[in-house]
């Protein structure tokens, strides 16, 4: 096994902090998503309004769920890079392995989250062509 070197771990600070801002601004959109459609449903409640309330929840946890695995991943990133600066290079392999797994969960995490959105505005679009046709 060859050694880590302090730009190893390093290398994942950038992305992994992109991919922080990406999944903030996204459930940011869905704050604002959510509270409008709330009000509309607090007015005029409806199956639709309900079943879109449920599905933004869904999705709602699944970025929180991204996000502390992304967080966790970079921790350990700098945990990492701590480890290899103080000699423990075996310790310092298995946190970054750690980190790497948490960062796939994330990502895994992420490509779920982006299906279900999918089929969401998929089903809008089905009922737009249906009004559309008639």
């Amino acid at each position: 096994m060859e050694e880590l070197t302090l730009t190893t771990p390093s290398i994942l600070f950038s992305a992994i902090s992109l991919l922080m801002l990406a999944y903030t601004n996204r459930f940011l959109a869905y704050a604002q998503v959510i509270r409008s459609l709330t009000a509309q449903h607090d007015q005029t409640p409806t199956a639709v309004t309900r079943k879109q309330i449920e599905n933004l929840r869904r999705r709602l946890y699944m970025s929180r769920s991204m996000q502390v695995f992304g967080v966790a991943s970079l921790l350990l990133c700098v945990v990492c890079t701590f480890l290899i600066y103080i000699g423990l290079q075996t310790a310092a392999v298995w946190t970054f392995g750690i980190a790497l797994l948490l960062l796939i969960i994330s990502l895994g995490i992420s490509i779920q989250e982006m299906r279900i959105s999918v089929h969401a505005l998929e089903h809008h679009l089905d009922r737009a062509e249906k009004e559309h046709k008639k």
